[in-house]
């Protein structure tokens, strides 16, 4: 019975916590929260802590955010969107003024589909003009960015 009311006394009166608690008395954190939780004054107590804590944090993130400086990164996301702009329309246009079938393809995924074989056909319904691939046979080499200039002659 005395352990007990030491229990609740460092834990109401002095405002420790069960495991600083449990360090003093010498018992596991377990019993502490079980003699805590048996006491009516528990839910009162959590929650004056909770609001407690609430107002400590705010006033750290506070002085936290005033006073950090954070180290600049160089920004270099319009660069890299320059560049890829730049690809983009390399790959688009690199054979004349005409763009081969492989291009307008992984550039209009959504209306083909892949036929048994693995290659591109073009989805029913689809209303199309005359230059727009009917099927893309993918079986054959599909020059790349490092070998489009041998490929194709300008």
């Amino acid at each position: 019975m005395e352990n007990r009311k030491n229990i609740l006394d460092l834990y109401f009166n002095k405002h420790l916590k069960q495991k600083e608690i449990a360090t003093i008395v010498g018992v596991s954190k377990q019993y502490i929260s079980k003699v805590i939780k048996a006491d009516s004054r528990c839910k009162e107590e959590k929650q004056t802590r909770k609001d407690e804590n609430a107002i400590k944090r705010k006033d750290y993130l506070k002085e936290y955010y005033k006073n950090y400086d954070r180290p600049k990164k160089e920004d270099n996301s319009y660069e890299q969107l320059q560049a890829l702009l730049y690809q983009d329309s390399l790959e688009l246009s690199y054979s004349s003024s005409n763009i081969n079938d492989y291009a307008f393809a992984k550039y209009n995924l959504s209306i083909y589909h892949r036929d048994k074989n693995g290659n591109l056909k073009l989805n029913r319904g689809i209303k199309v003009g005359s230059d727009v691939p009917k099927s893309i046979n993918m079986n054959i080499k599909v020059p790349t960015q490092k070998y489009k200039y041998r490929c194709y002659s300008m």
